[in-house]
């Protein structure tokens, strides 16, 4: 069996229900609180290139903070090292849930998409 590292906001309902998939489909997993315990630049570079994802796809677009922050438009002028350190300065920032182990790295709750990642 796969160990998995889960990387959650407690009080998200899209990682309450991804929870409660990885709990129904038996998967081992070490939950990780994404803000008391917030991914750091090299781990988040490591998962985006493990991922095959463009980094934005990291990022948490429908949260308060990246709106506060007007990061949709300043997101494109910045390099990869400068949005790595500024995913890496607030949990909250960063897309949850993040599902990786056993060379997956996967990036939100799709159930599908999950299910097909983990058989």
């Amino acid at each position: 069996m796969k160990k998995y590292l889960f990387i959650e906001y407690p009080k998200c309902t899209t990682c309450q229900k991804a929870k409660a998939f990885l709990d129904a489909a038996g998967v081992e997993y070490q939950d990780r609180h994404i803000v008391e315990a917030n991914p750091t630049a090299e781990e988040l570079a490591k998962w985006v290139a493990e991922s095959g994802l463009e980094l934005r796809k990291f990022f948490n677009t429908s949260g308060l903070k990246y709106k506060a922050l007007a990061l949709k438009e300043k997101l494109p002028a910045m390099s990869d090292a400068e949005k790595l350190a500024l995913l890496a300065s607030d949990g909250m920032l960063v897309k949850r849930p993040l599902l990786i182990g056993g060379g997956k790295v996967l990036v939100g709750f799709k159930p599908a998409e999950w299910e097909a990642a983990l058989k």
